[in-house]
């Protein structure tokens, strides 16, 4: 495969990882409590919401680790409304994302990048992608071994 499928990486450092387990399938809800997120001016980034299952979901994003414990509060204030909402954080995370127009055109990229990721034992979090990047959330204490493996895998 040609190296040139991924042009460019990034790197955000203190990013945390929240996940509202037990949500009703309730899109309402669901944009209520972002927009709650959004009033605080909070910005959220790599939302991944599971299927649903028995009328229940799971959301996961990401966020500047300095926003946790307003995060929390503002999630937190859902219990009485959804007494089995379950918040978790992990604080300790980096975001790595990789870059390249050429990828929508290249399968295998995503294998490829796995791949890697599997042979250094770096942990993923959470996974995002679009055409054209795919963002991975790891845990801070691998951020320098995943930076190289990836700029060696793909001569950045």
């Amino acid at each position: 495969m040609s190296s040139n499928s991924v042009t460019s990486m990034s790197i955000l450092y203190n990013v945390a990882l929240v996940t509202a387990d037990n949500l009703p399938n309730d899109m309402l809800l669901i944009s209520g409590m972002f927009s709650k997120i959004a009033e605080e001016n909070i910005n959220i980034d790599m939302i991944s919401q599971s299927p649903p299952y028995k009328g229940k979901i799971n959301i996961s994003f990401s966020m500047p680790a300095d926003n946790i414990a307003r995060v929390i509060a503002l999630l937190n204030a859902y219990k009485s409304s959804v007494p089995d909402l379950r918040v978790g954080i992990d604080s300790n995370s980096t975001k790595i994302s990789v870059f390249g127009q050429a990828m929508k055109e290249i399968p295998g990229v995503a294998a490829r990048l796995f791949r890697l990721l599997a042979a250094n034992e770096i942990e993923v979090k959470l996974i995002t992608t679009s055409e054209v990047d795919i963002s991975f959330l790891i845990y801070d204490k691998d951020t320098d071994r995943a930076v190289s493996a990836v700029k060696e895998e793909f001569t950045l």
